[in-house]
């Protein structure tokens, strides 16, 4: 990627993209950052005010789902690569109302993919890139002892992540049929600041801080497999500038915890941090109906992006969460959205 790249990041106020946003611009100064995002209930502006008066930052509000919109923002700006984290997220949400799923994650994507090829065509630019940046999710849910890997096959059991793989599909589509350069990471489940609360770490800092029902759905054995968000940025940037065109990559830091293990961790940590009784908060957990055909265990082998890219975690669990609880707990305005 030349270092005098305009390079176009979707999705970038919400959790996930400002931590990227903030990442390539304070890193790589000579990027020209296009920041995209339409600000719906989970994407916030001011998660971006750490870069926001950066010389190499440009923001725009703009929906995916507007395919005149996102082909002029990939015209103007002369875009020469593109990461592409804009979707709708909440598994829950999904089950409620699947079709905004649909409208922003498969037509979305098809916008982006389609506005990007039509240019490619007129400005031939070799050195471009797309990464899709999808979710262990598509696979669906996988057995101890074993892991799911870039070669397994698609399962999706919700209409989130039946979403995603759609989009994904469309991605290799476009690869196979025009040559189109693209990639496709996928990751576990994130954490730390700037999450939003509706998610299951800040959800259980937020119900804690407020002495409120910590819900958790059946019996709360259910297996997630967590990477603390620095880590996730680190893996991106490395498939950005040194992944292969045409290649997938399966990002894990091979953290795997329950549910209730995870709720159980905040409570003690924040008892002991706020000085509560013993149990004061650990007694506020409690076991919900159980969401519909909510998947068992995620589990991803990423030994592909370690031998071929380099790339290795750093962040232990305990620390991060620590870190994140923390964060919370110093910005509590954060969770009252």
């Amino acid at each position: 990627m030349n270092t005098q790249a305009t390079i176009l990041i979707t999705g970038g106020a919400g959790f996930i993209g400002r931590h990227v946003a903030e990442h390539f611009v304070l890193n790589y100064p000579n990027y020209h950052c296009i920041i995209l995002d339409n600000l719906t209930y989970s994407g916030n502006l001011h998660n971006l005010a750490s870069i926001e008066q950066r010389p190499n930052f440009t923001f725009m509000q703009a929906d995916i789902n507007n395919f005149e919109t996102v082909q002029h923002i990939i015209q103007d700006y002369h875009i020469q690569g593109v990461i592409h984290l804009a979707a709708e997220t909440h598994v829950d949400n999904s089950i409620h109302s699947p079709i905004p799923f649909v409208q922003t994650n498969v037509l979305g994507t098809t916008n982006l993919l389609e506005a990007c090829r039509n240019y490619l065509e007129k400005h031939p630019t070799p050195n471009f890139k797309y990464l899709q940046i999808s979710t262990d999710e598509v696979f669906g849910s996988i057995n101890t002892p074993l892991f799911f890997d870039e070669q397994s096959a698609y399962q999706p059991r919700s209409p989130y992540s039946a979403s995603k793989a759609s989009a994904d599909h469309l991605v290799m589509a476009y690869r196979h049929t025009y040559k189109f350069p693209a990639m496709i990471s996928y990751a576990t489940n994130n954490y730390g600041p700037y999450q939003y609360p509706e998610k299951l770490i800040p959800n259980t800092i937020a119900h804690a801080l407020a002495k409120k029902p910590i819900p958790i759905y059946g019996n709360g054995q259910q297996v997630r497999d967590w990477i603390a968000v620095p880590d996730h940025v680190n893996a991106i940037e490395r498939i950005f500038h040194h992944g292969m065109i045409g290649e997938t990559y399966a990002v894990s830091a091979h953290h795997e915890y329950a549910n209730l293990e995870i709720v159980s961790k905040i409570c003690l940590y924040m008892e002991k941090k706020l000085g509560y009784p013993e149990n004061t908060l650990t007694n506020l957990i409690t076991h919900v109906e159980d969401r519909p055909g909510h998947d068992f265990r995620y589990a991803l082998n990423s030994s592909k992006i370690e031998q071929a890219l380099h790339w290795q975690p750093v962040f232990a669990f305990d620390d991060y969460l620590i870190y994140t609880i923390n964060w919370y707990l110093t910005h509590p305005e954060w969770l009252q959205q």
